[in-house]
């Protein structure tokens, strides 16, 4: 006799975050347990081609929107977009129950390596240090890049360090960086299975 599972399906977890300031207006919906589908204008390219592989390589549905003050510059724009990402992540974790946590991946591309380490209890910090050379990359300020990782990392409630190991290219430095990111965060998302929340402390 065939036997029926009664153990619910796990629900897919999601969040839909808007930030309206004075200097821009962010409107992004994500999914962490999606398939890399995304939708992403920030009115930044290279920002835009450094969240679609972000997306892409951590297995997230992500559509974000932003209309920013680009005619100041690009700073506002880059930091508002990181904010509203990590609030995402942080309210799709909810209570962080039965994740891995803990988890660290390295990402090649070309000459460029780079390594994330990332621990998702909710203590917010961020060393970050990818050695960028040039000014821009496109019409991404390069001083904005460690900025968008430290604030990821401050509205997201976790900790992260990120490391340029090598590289000679500043495009394959920072999107090595961005990919190894992505990496270590979907190992650190990944469900166990168990409904344990992952510390002695008993919370996150």
């Amino acid at each position: 006799m065939s036997q029926i599972s009664t153990t619910a399906p796990m629900q897919p977890r999601r969040a839909d975050i808007t930030r309206n300031t004075r200097e821009t207006q962010v409107q992004l919906s994500l999914t962490l347990d999606g398939a890399g589908t995304t939708s992403i204008r920030s009115g930044i390219g290279f920002l835009d081609h450094m969240l679609t592989a972000l997306a892409c390589h951590a297995s997230l549905d992500l559509s974000l929107e932003c209309k920013g003050d680009l005619q100041v510059d690009d700073h506002h724009t880059v930091e508002d977009c990181a904010l509203a990402l990590g609030a995402a992540i942080d309210q799709a974790l909810a209570d962080r129950r039965g994740i891995t946590r803990f988890a660290h991946a390295y990402a090649p591309l070309d000459e460029s390596l780079s390594r994330a380490v990332i621990d998702l209890a909710t203590r917010p910090h961020a060393s970050i240090d990818l050695g960028l050379t040039r000014e821009k990359l496109g019409d991404l300020s390069c001083e904005n890049a460690p900025h968008f990782f430290n604030s990821l990392a401050t509205a997201g409630r976790f900790c992260l360090h990120l490391d340029v190991i090598r590289g000679a290219n500043d495009h394959h430095r920072l999107e090595s960086a961005f990919k190894a990111f992505a990496l270590a965060l979907r190992s650190a998302i990944a469900r166990t299975g168990s409904a344990d929340i992952p510390s002695t402390k008993g919370v996150l």
